[in-house]
């Protein structure tokens, strides 16, 4: 495996286990059909195994089994530490677990029928599923350890992906139903059968006769036996491995004068956190954001480059060359780095026992709002008047957006940054901004109508909105310190409220948040317009009065 890549053995364990992943899908499915009836499964049993049971689906089946598990090996080995988010440990202990809870389902169904030459139908399998209630336990659990590892694998792959959340709650619907269909289709199967199962409470030996296994079970418990020896083999001989000193050993000195000795293959981030040392990882270290940075003082010469996730981070944040990605930097000899983001000056070193203080990722809908030439309306106004103003205004803000489901992050000078979806699914967030855009509008004219009198022109709004991914974490220095949000969506945002200005409208909202929040704005003005730092262009609404929204969003509670 040393001879492959990291991104090509990431695509050869992300390609092996989306075959494994339509071969479960479509085994679940023809579980499923117990529904339906017995009849329907061995129907879908038979088109099932003549895909998976022919030459070439046999090959492509186990060859991507077996290279799917080689590569799990390859990744546990490589590891350097196990301390990970829960997630992605679960779907570890899942993936190293499976292979002894489906030792007895395969010998059963592959291997038996393979020895004898009596290749058993859906019938004959339930009644050996079922012949004991901990056949059944260990079959229900396996398929729902299956899944769950499988959903984990593809989430992880999933969620940076920029269709993800369009296709965000057909997924997890998809995700949540496959197994309960599954579920209920081998047990409504299993009842639908002769009345043996009522009066036995189970598929006992009078039952199981008639399909009485023509191999000797000593020879099929041996086989068990070897399967599970060979796989624990596996797995503890890469345990082992990676436990011995074998790989030589390198030291990474830190600006404090700290040093991690650790073995060759760790990356910079693995060793601080080997070592104790706090290290800002925003995203858990996959290469997804900037903030484990390091500069490289020494030992920079001989290096392996980049690859292709790193370079592309480091390229969008125009990184010098001695600046790497702690995470994704394996050093092959000794090195001297310093950590461009420190966690002293961050607050975080102070967060580390909080949970997701350090940061999380989650996908938002981000509102800026702004008053317009509030500076000029200022200067004819007494210090004390201005400030009562502000007050009525962002009192009018915060009713506006706590209304409508949202928080209100910050307020800057006369303006204001609202977040939706912390608890929410971003489809909901995105109408939850709309309506607080619209009751923002609103506010403000009845504001507006309370002053009349006393302003010399009315307030004007400007306000942008954009959907995406950000960064929420506490962030801030001492007492300053606040829960807040960063990321390009903010920026996104942000600069949408700047366009509404310019165009002289009260909204500009990007076309992504207006489709996640499954509404359409036929007949308001479109643009495509460019954004610094970005090749794309991104495609946004031009709203004139923002309180017309109220008229095609949906009731909020």
């Amino acid at each position: 495996m040393t001879i492959l890549s990291a991104s090509t053995r990431k695509k050869m364990h992300l390609i092996s286990g989306a075959v494994l992943g339509v071969f479960v899908l479509l085994h679940f499915s023809n579980h499923a059909l117990g529904l339906v009836s017995i009849d329907a499964m061995e129907t879908g049993r038979r088109i099932f195994t003549s895909v998976w049971q022919s030459i070439p689906g046999t090959t492509l089946l186990y060859g991507a089994l077996l290279l799917h598990f080689l590569m799990a090996l390859d990744s546990l080995y490589r590891r350097q530490t196990f301390r990970m988010p829960v997630g992605e440990a679960l779907k570890i202990i899942f993936g190293l677990s499976l292979p002894f809870l489906l030792v007895p389902h395969v010998v059963a169904a592959r291997v038996e029928p393979l020895l004898s030459g009596v290749y058993p139908d859906y019938p004959a399998i339930l009644r050996t599923l079922w012949s004991s209630s901990f056949n059944t336990s260990r079959q229900s659990l396996a398929l729902i350890v299956v899944w769950g590892h499988a959903c984990l694998g593809a989430w992880f792959w999933m969620r940076g992906r920029a269709w993800f959340p369009k296709y965000e709650t057909l997924l997890y619907t998809v995700a949540l139903l496959v197994p309960i269909f599954a579920l209920l289709g081998f047990v409504n199967g299993a009842r639908s059968l002769e009345r043996d199962y009522a009066e036995h409470g189970g598929y006992g030996d009078r039952a199981y006769s008639s399909q009485a296994p023509r191999v000797d079970p000593t020879l099929l418990d041996k086989i068990r036996l070897a399967f599970y020896g060979g796989f624990a083999s596996l797995i503890g001989g890469t345990l082992v491995l990676r436990a011995l000193p074998a790989r030589g050993r390198i030291r990474i000195r830190y600006p404090d004068g700290r040093v991690a000795a650790v073995s060759l293959g760790f990356s910079v981030l693995e060793a601080s956190r080997a070592a104790g040392i706090p290290h800002v990882s925003v995203c858990g270290g996959r290469g997804r954001c900037s903030t484990c940075r390091v500069r490289i003082t020494q030992g920079l010469e001989g290096q392996p480059p980049p690859e292709a996730a790193e370079l592309a981070t480091l390229t969008r944040i125009g990184a010098p060359e001695n600046v790497r990605l702690a995470c994704q930097f394996r050093p092959v000899h000794n090195v001297s780095v310093v950590p461009i983001l420190d966690t002293d000056s961050l607050g975080i070193k102070t967060q580390l026992a909080r949970q997701n203080a350090g940061g999380r990722e989650r996908r938002v809908a981000v509102l800026f709002c702004d008053l317009r030439d509030f500076t000029r309306i200022a200067e004819h106004r007494l210090p004390y008047d201005t400030v009562f103003l502000l007050n009525r205004y962002f009192e009018v803000v915060g009713e506006a957006v706590e209304g409508s489901g949202g928080v209100v992050d910050k307020f800057i000078g006369d303006g204001a940054l609202a977040i939706f979806g912390l608890k929410t699914p971003l489809p909901e967030a995105c109408r939850q901004a709309l309506s607080a855009a619209a009751r923002l509008s609103q506010g403000i004219r009845a504001l507006n109508q309370t002053f009349e009198g006393e302003l010399e022109q009315p307030l004007r709004l400007a306000i942008g909105l954009h959907a995406g991914p950000a960064i929420i974490g506490e962030m801030g220095y001492g007492q300053a310190t606040s829960l807040t949000v960063v990321g390009d969506t903010i920026n996104t945002a942000s600069r949408l409220e700047g366009l509404a200005k310019e165009h002289d409208v009260e909204l500009a909202v990007s076309a992504e948040l207006v489709e996640r929040a499954g509404l359409s704005f036929e007949g308001h003005r479109r643009l495509e317009i460019g954004l610094r730092g970005r090749k794309a262009t991104l495609e946004i609404w031009i709203i004139g009065d923002a309180a017309q929204l109220s008229l095609s969003l949906p009731m909020q509670g």
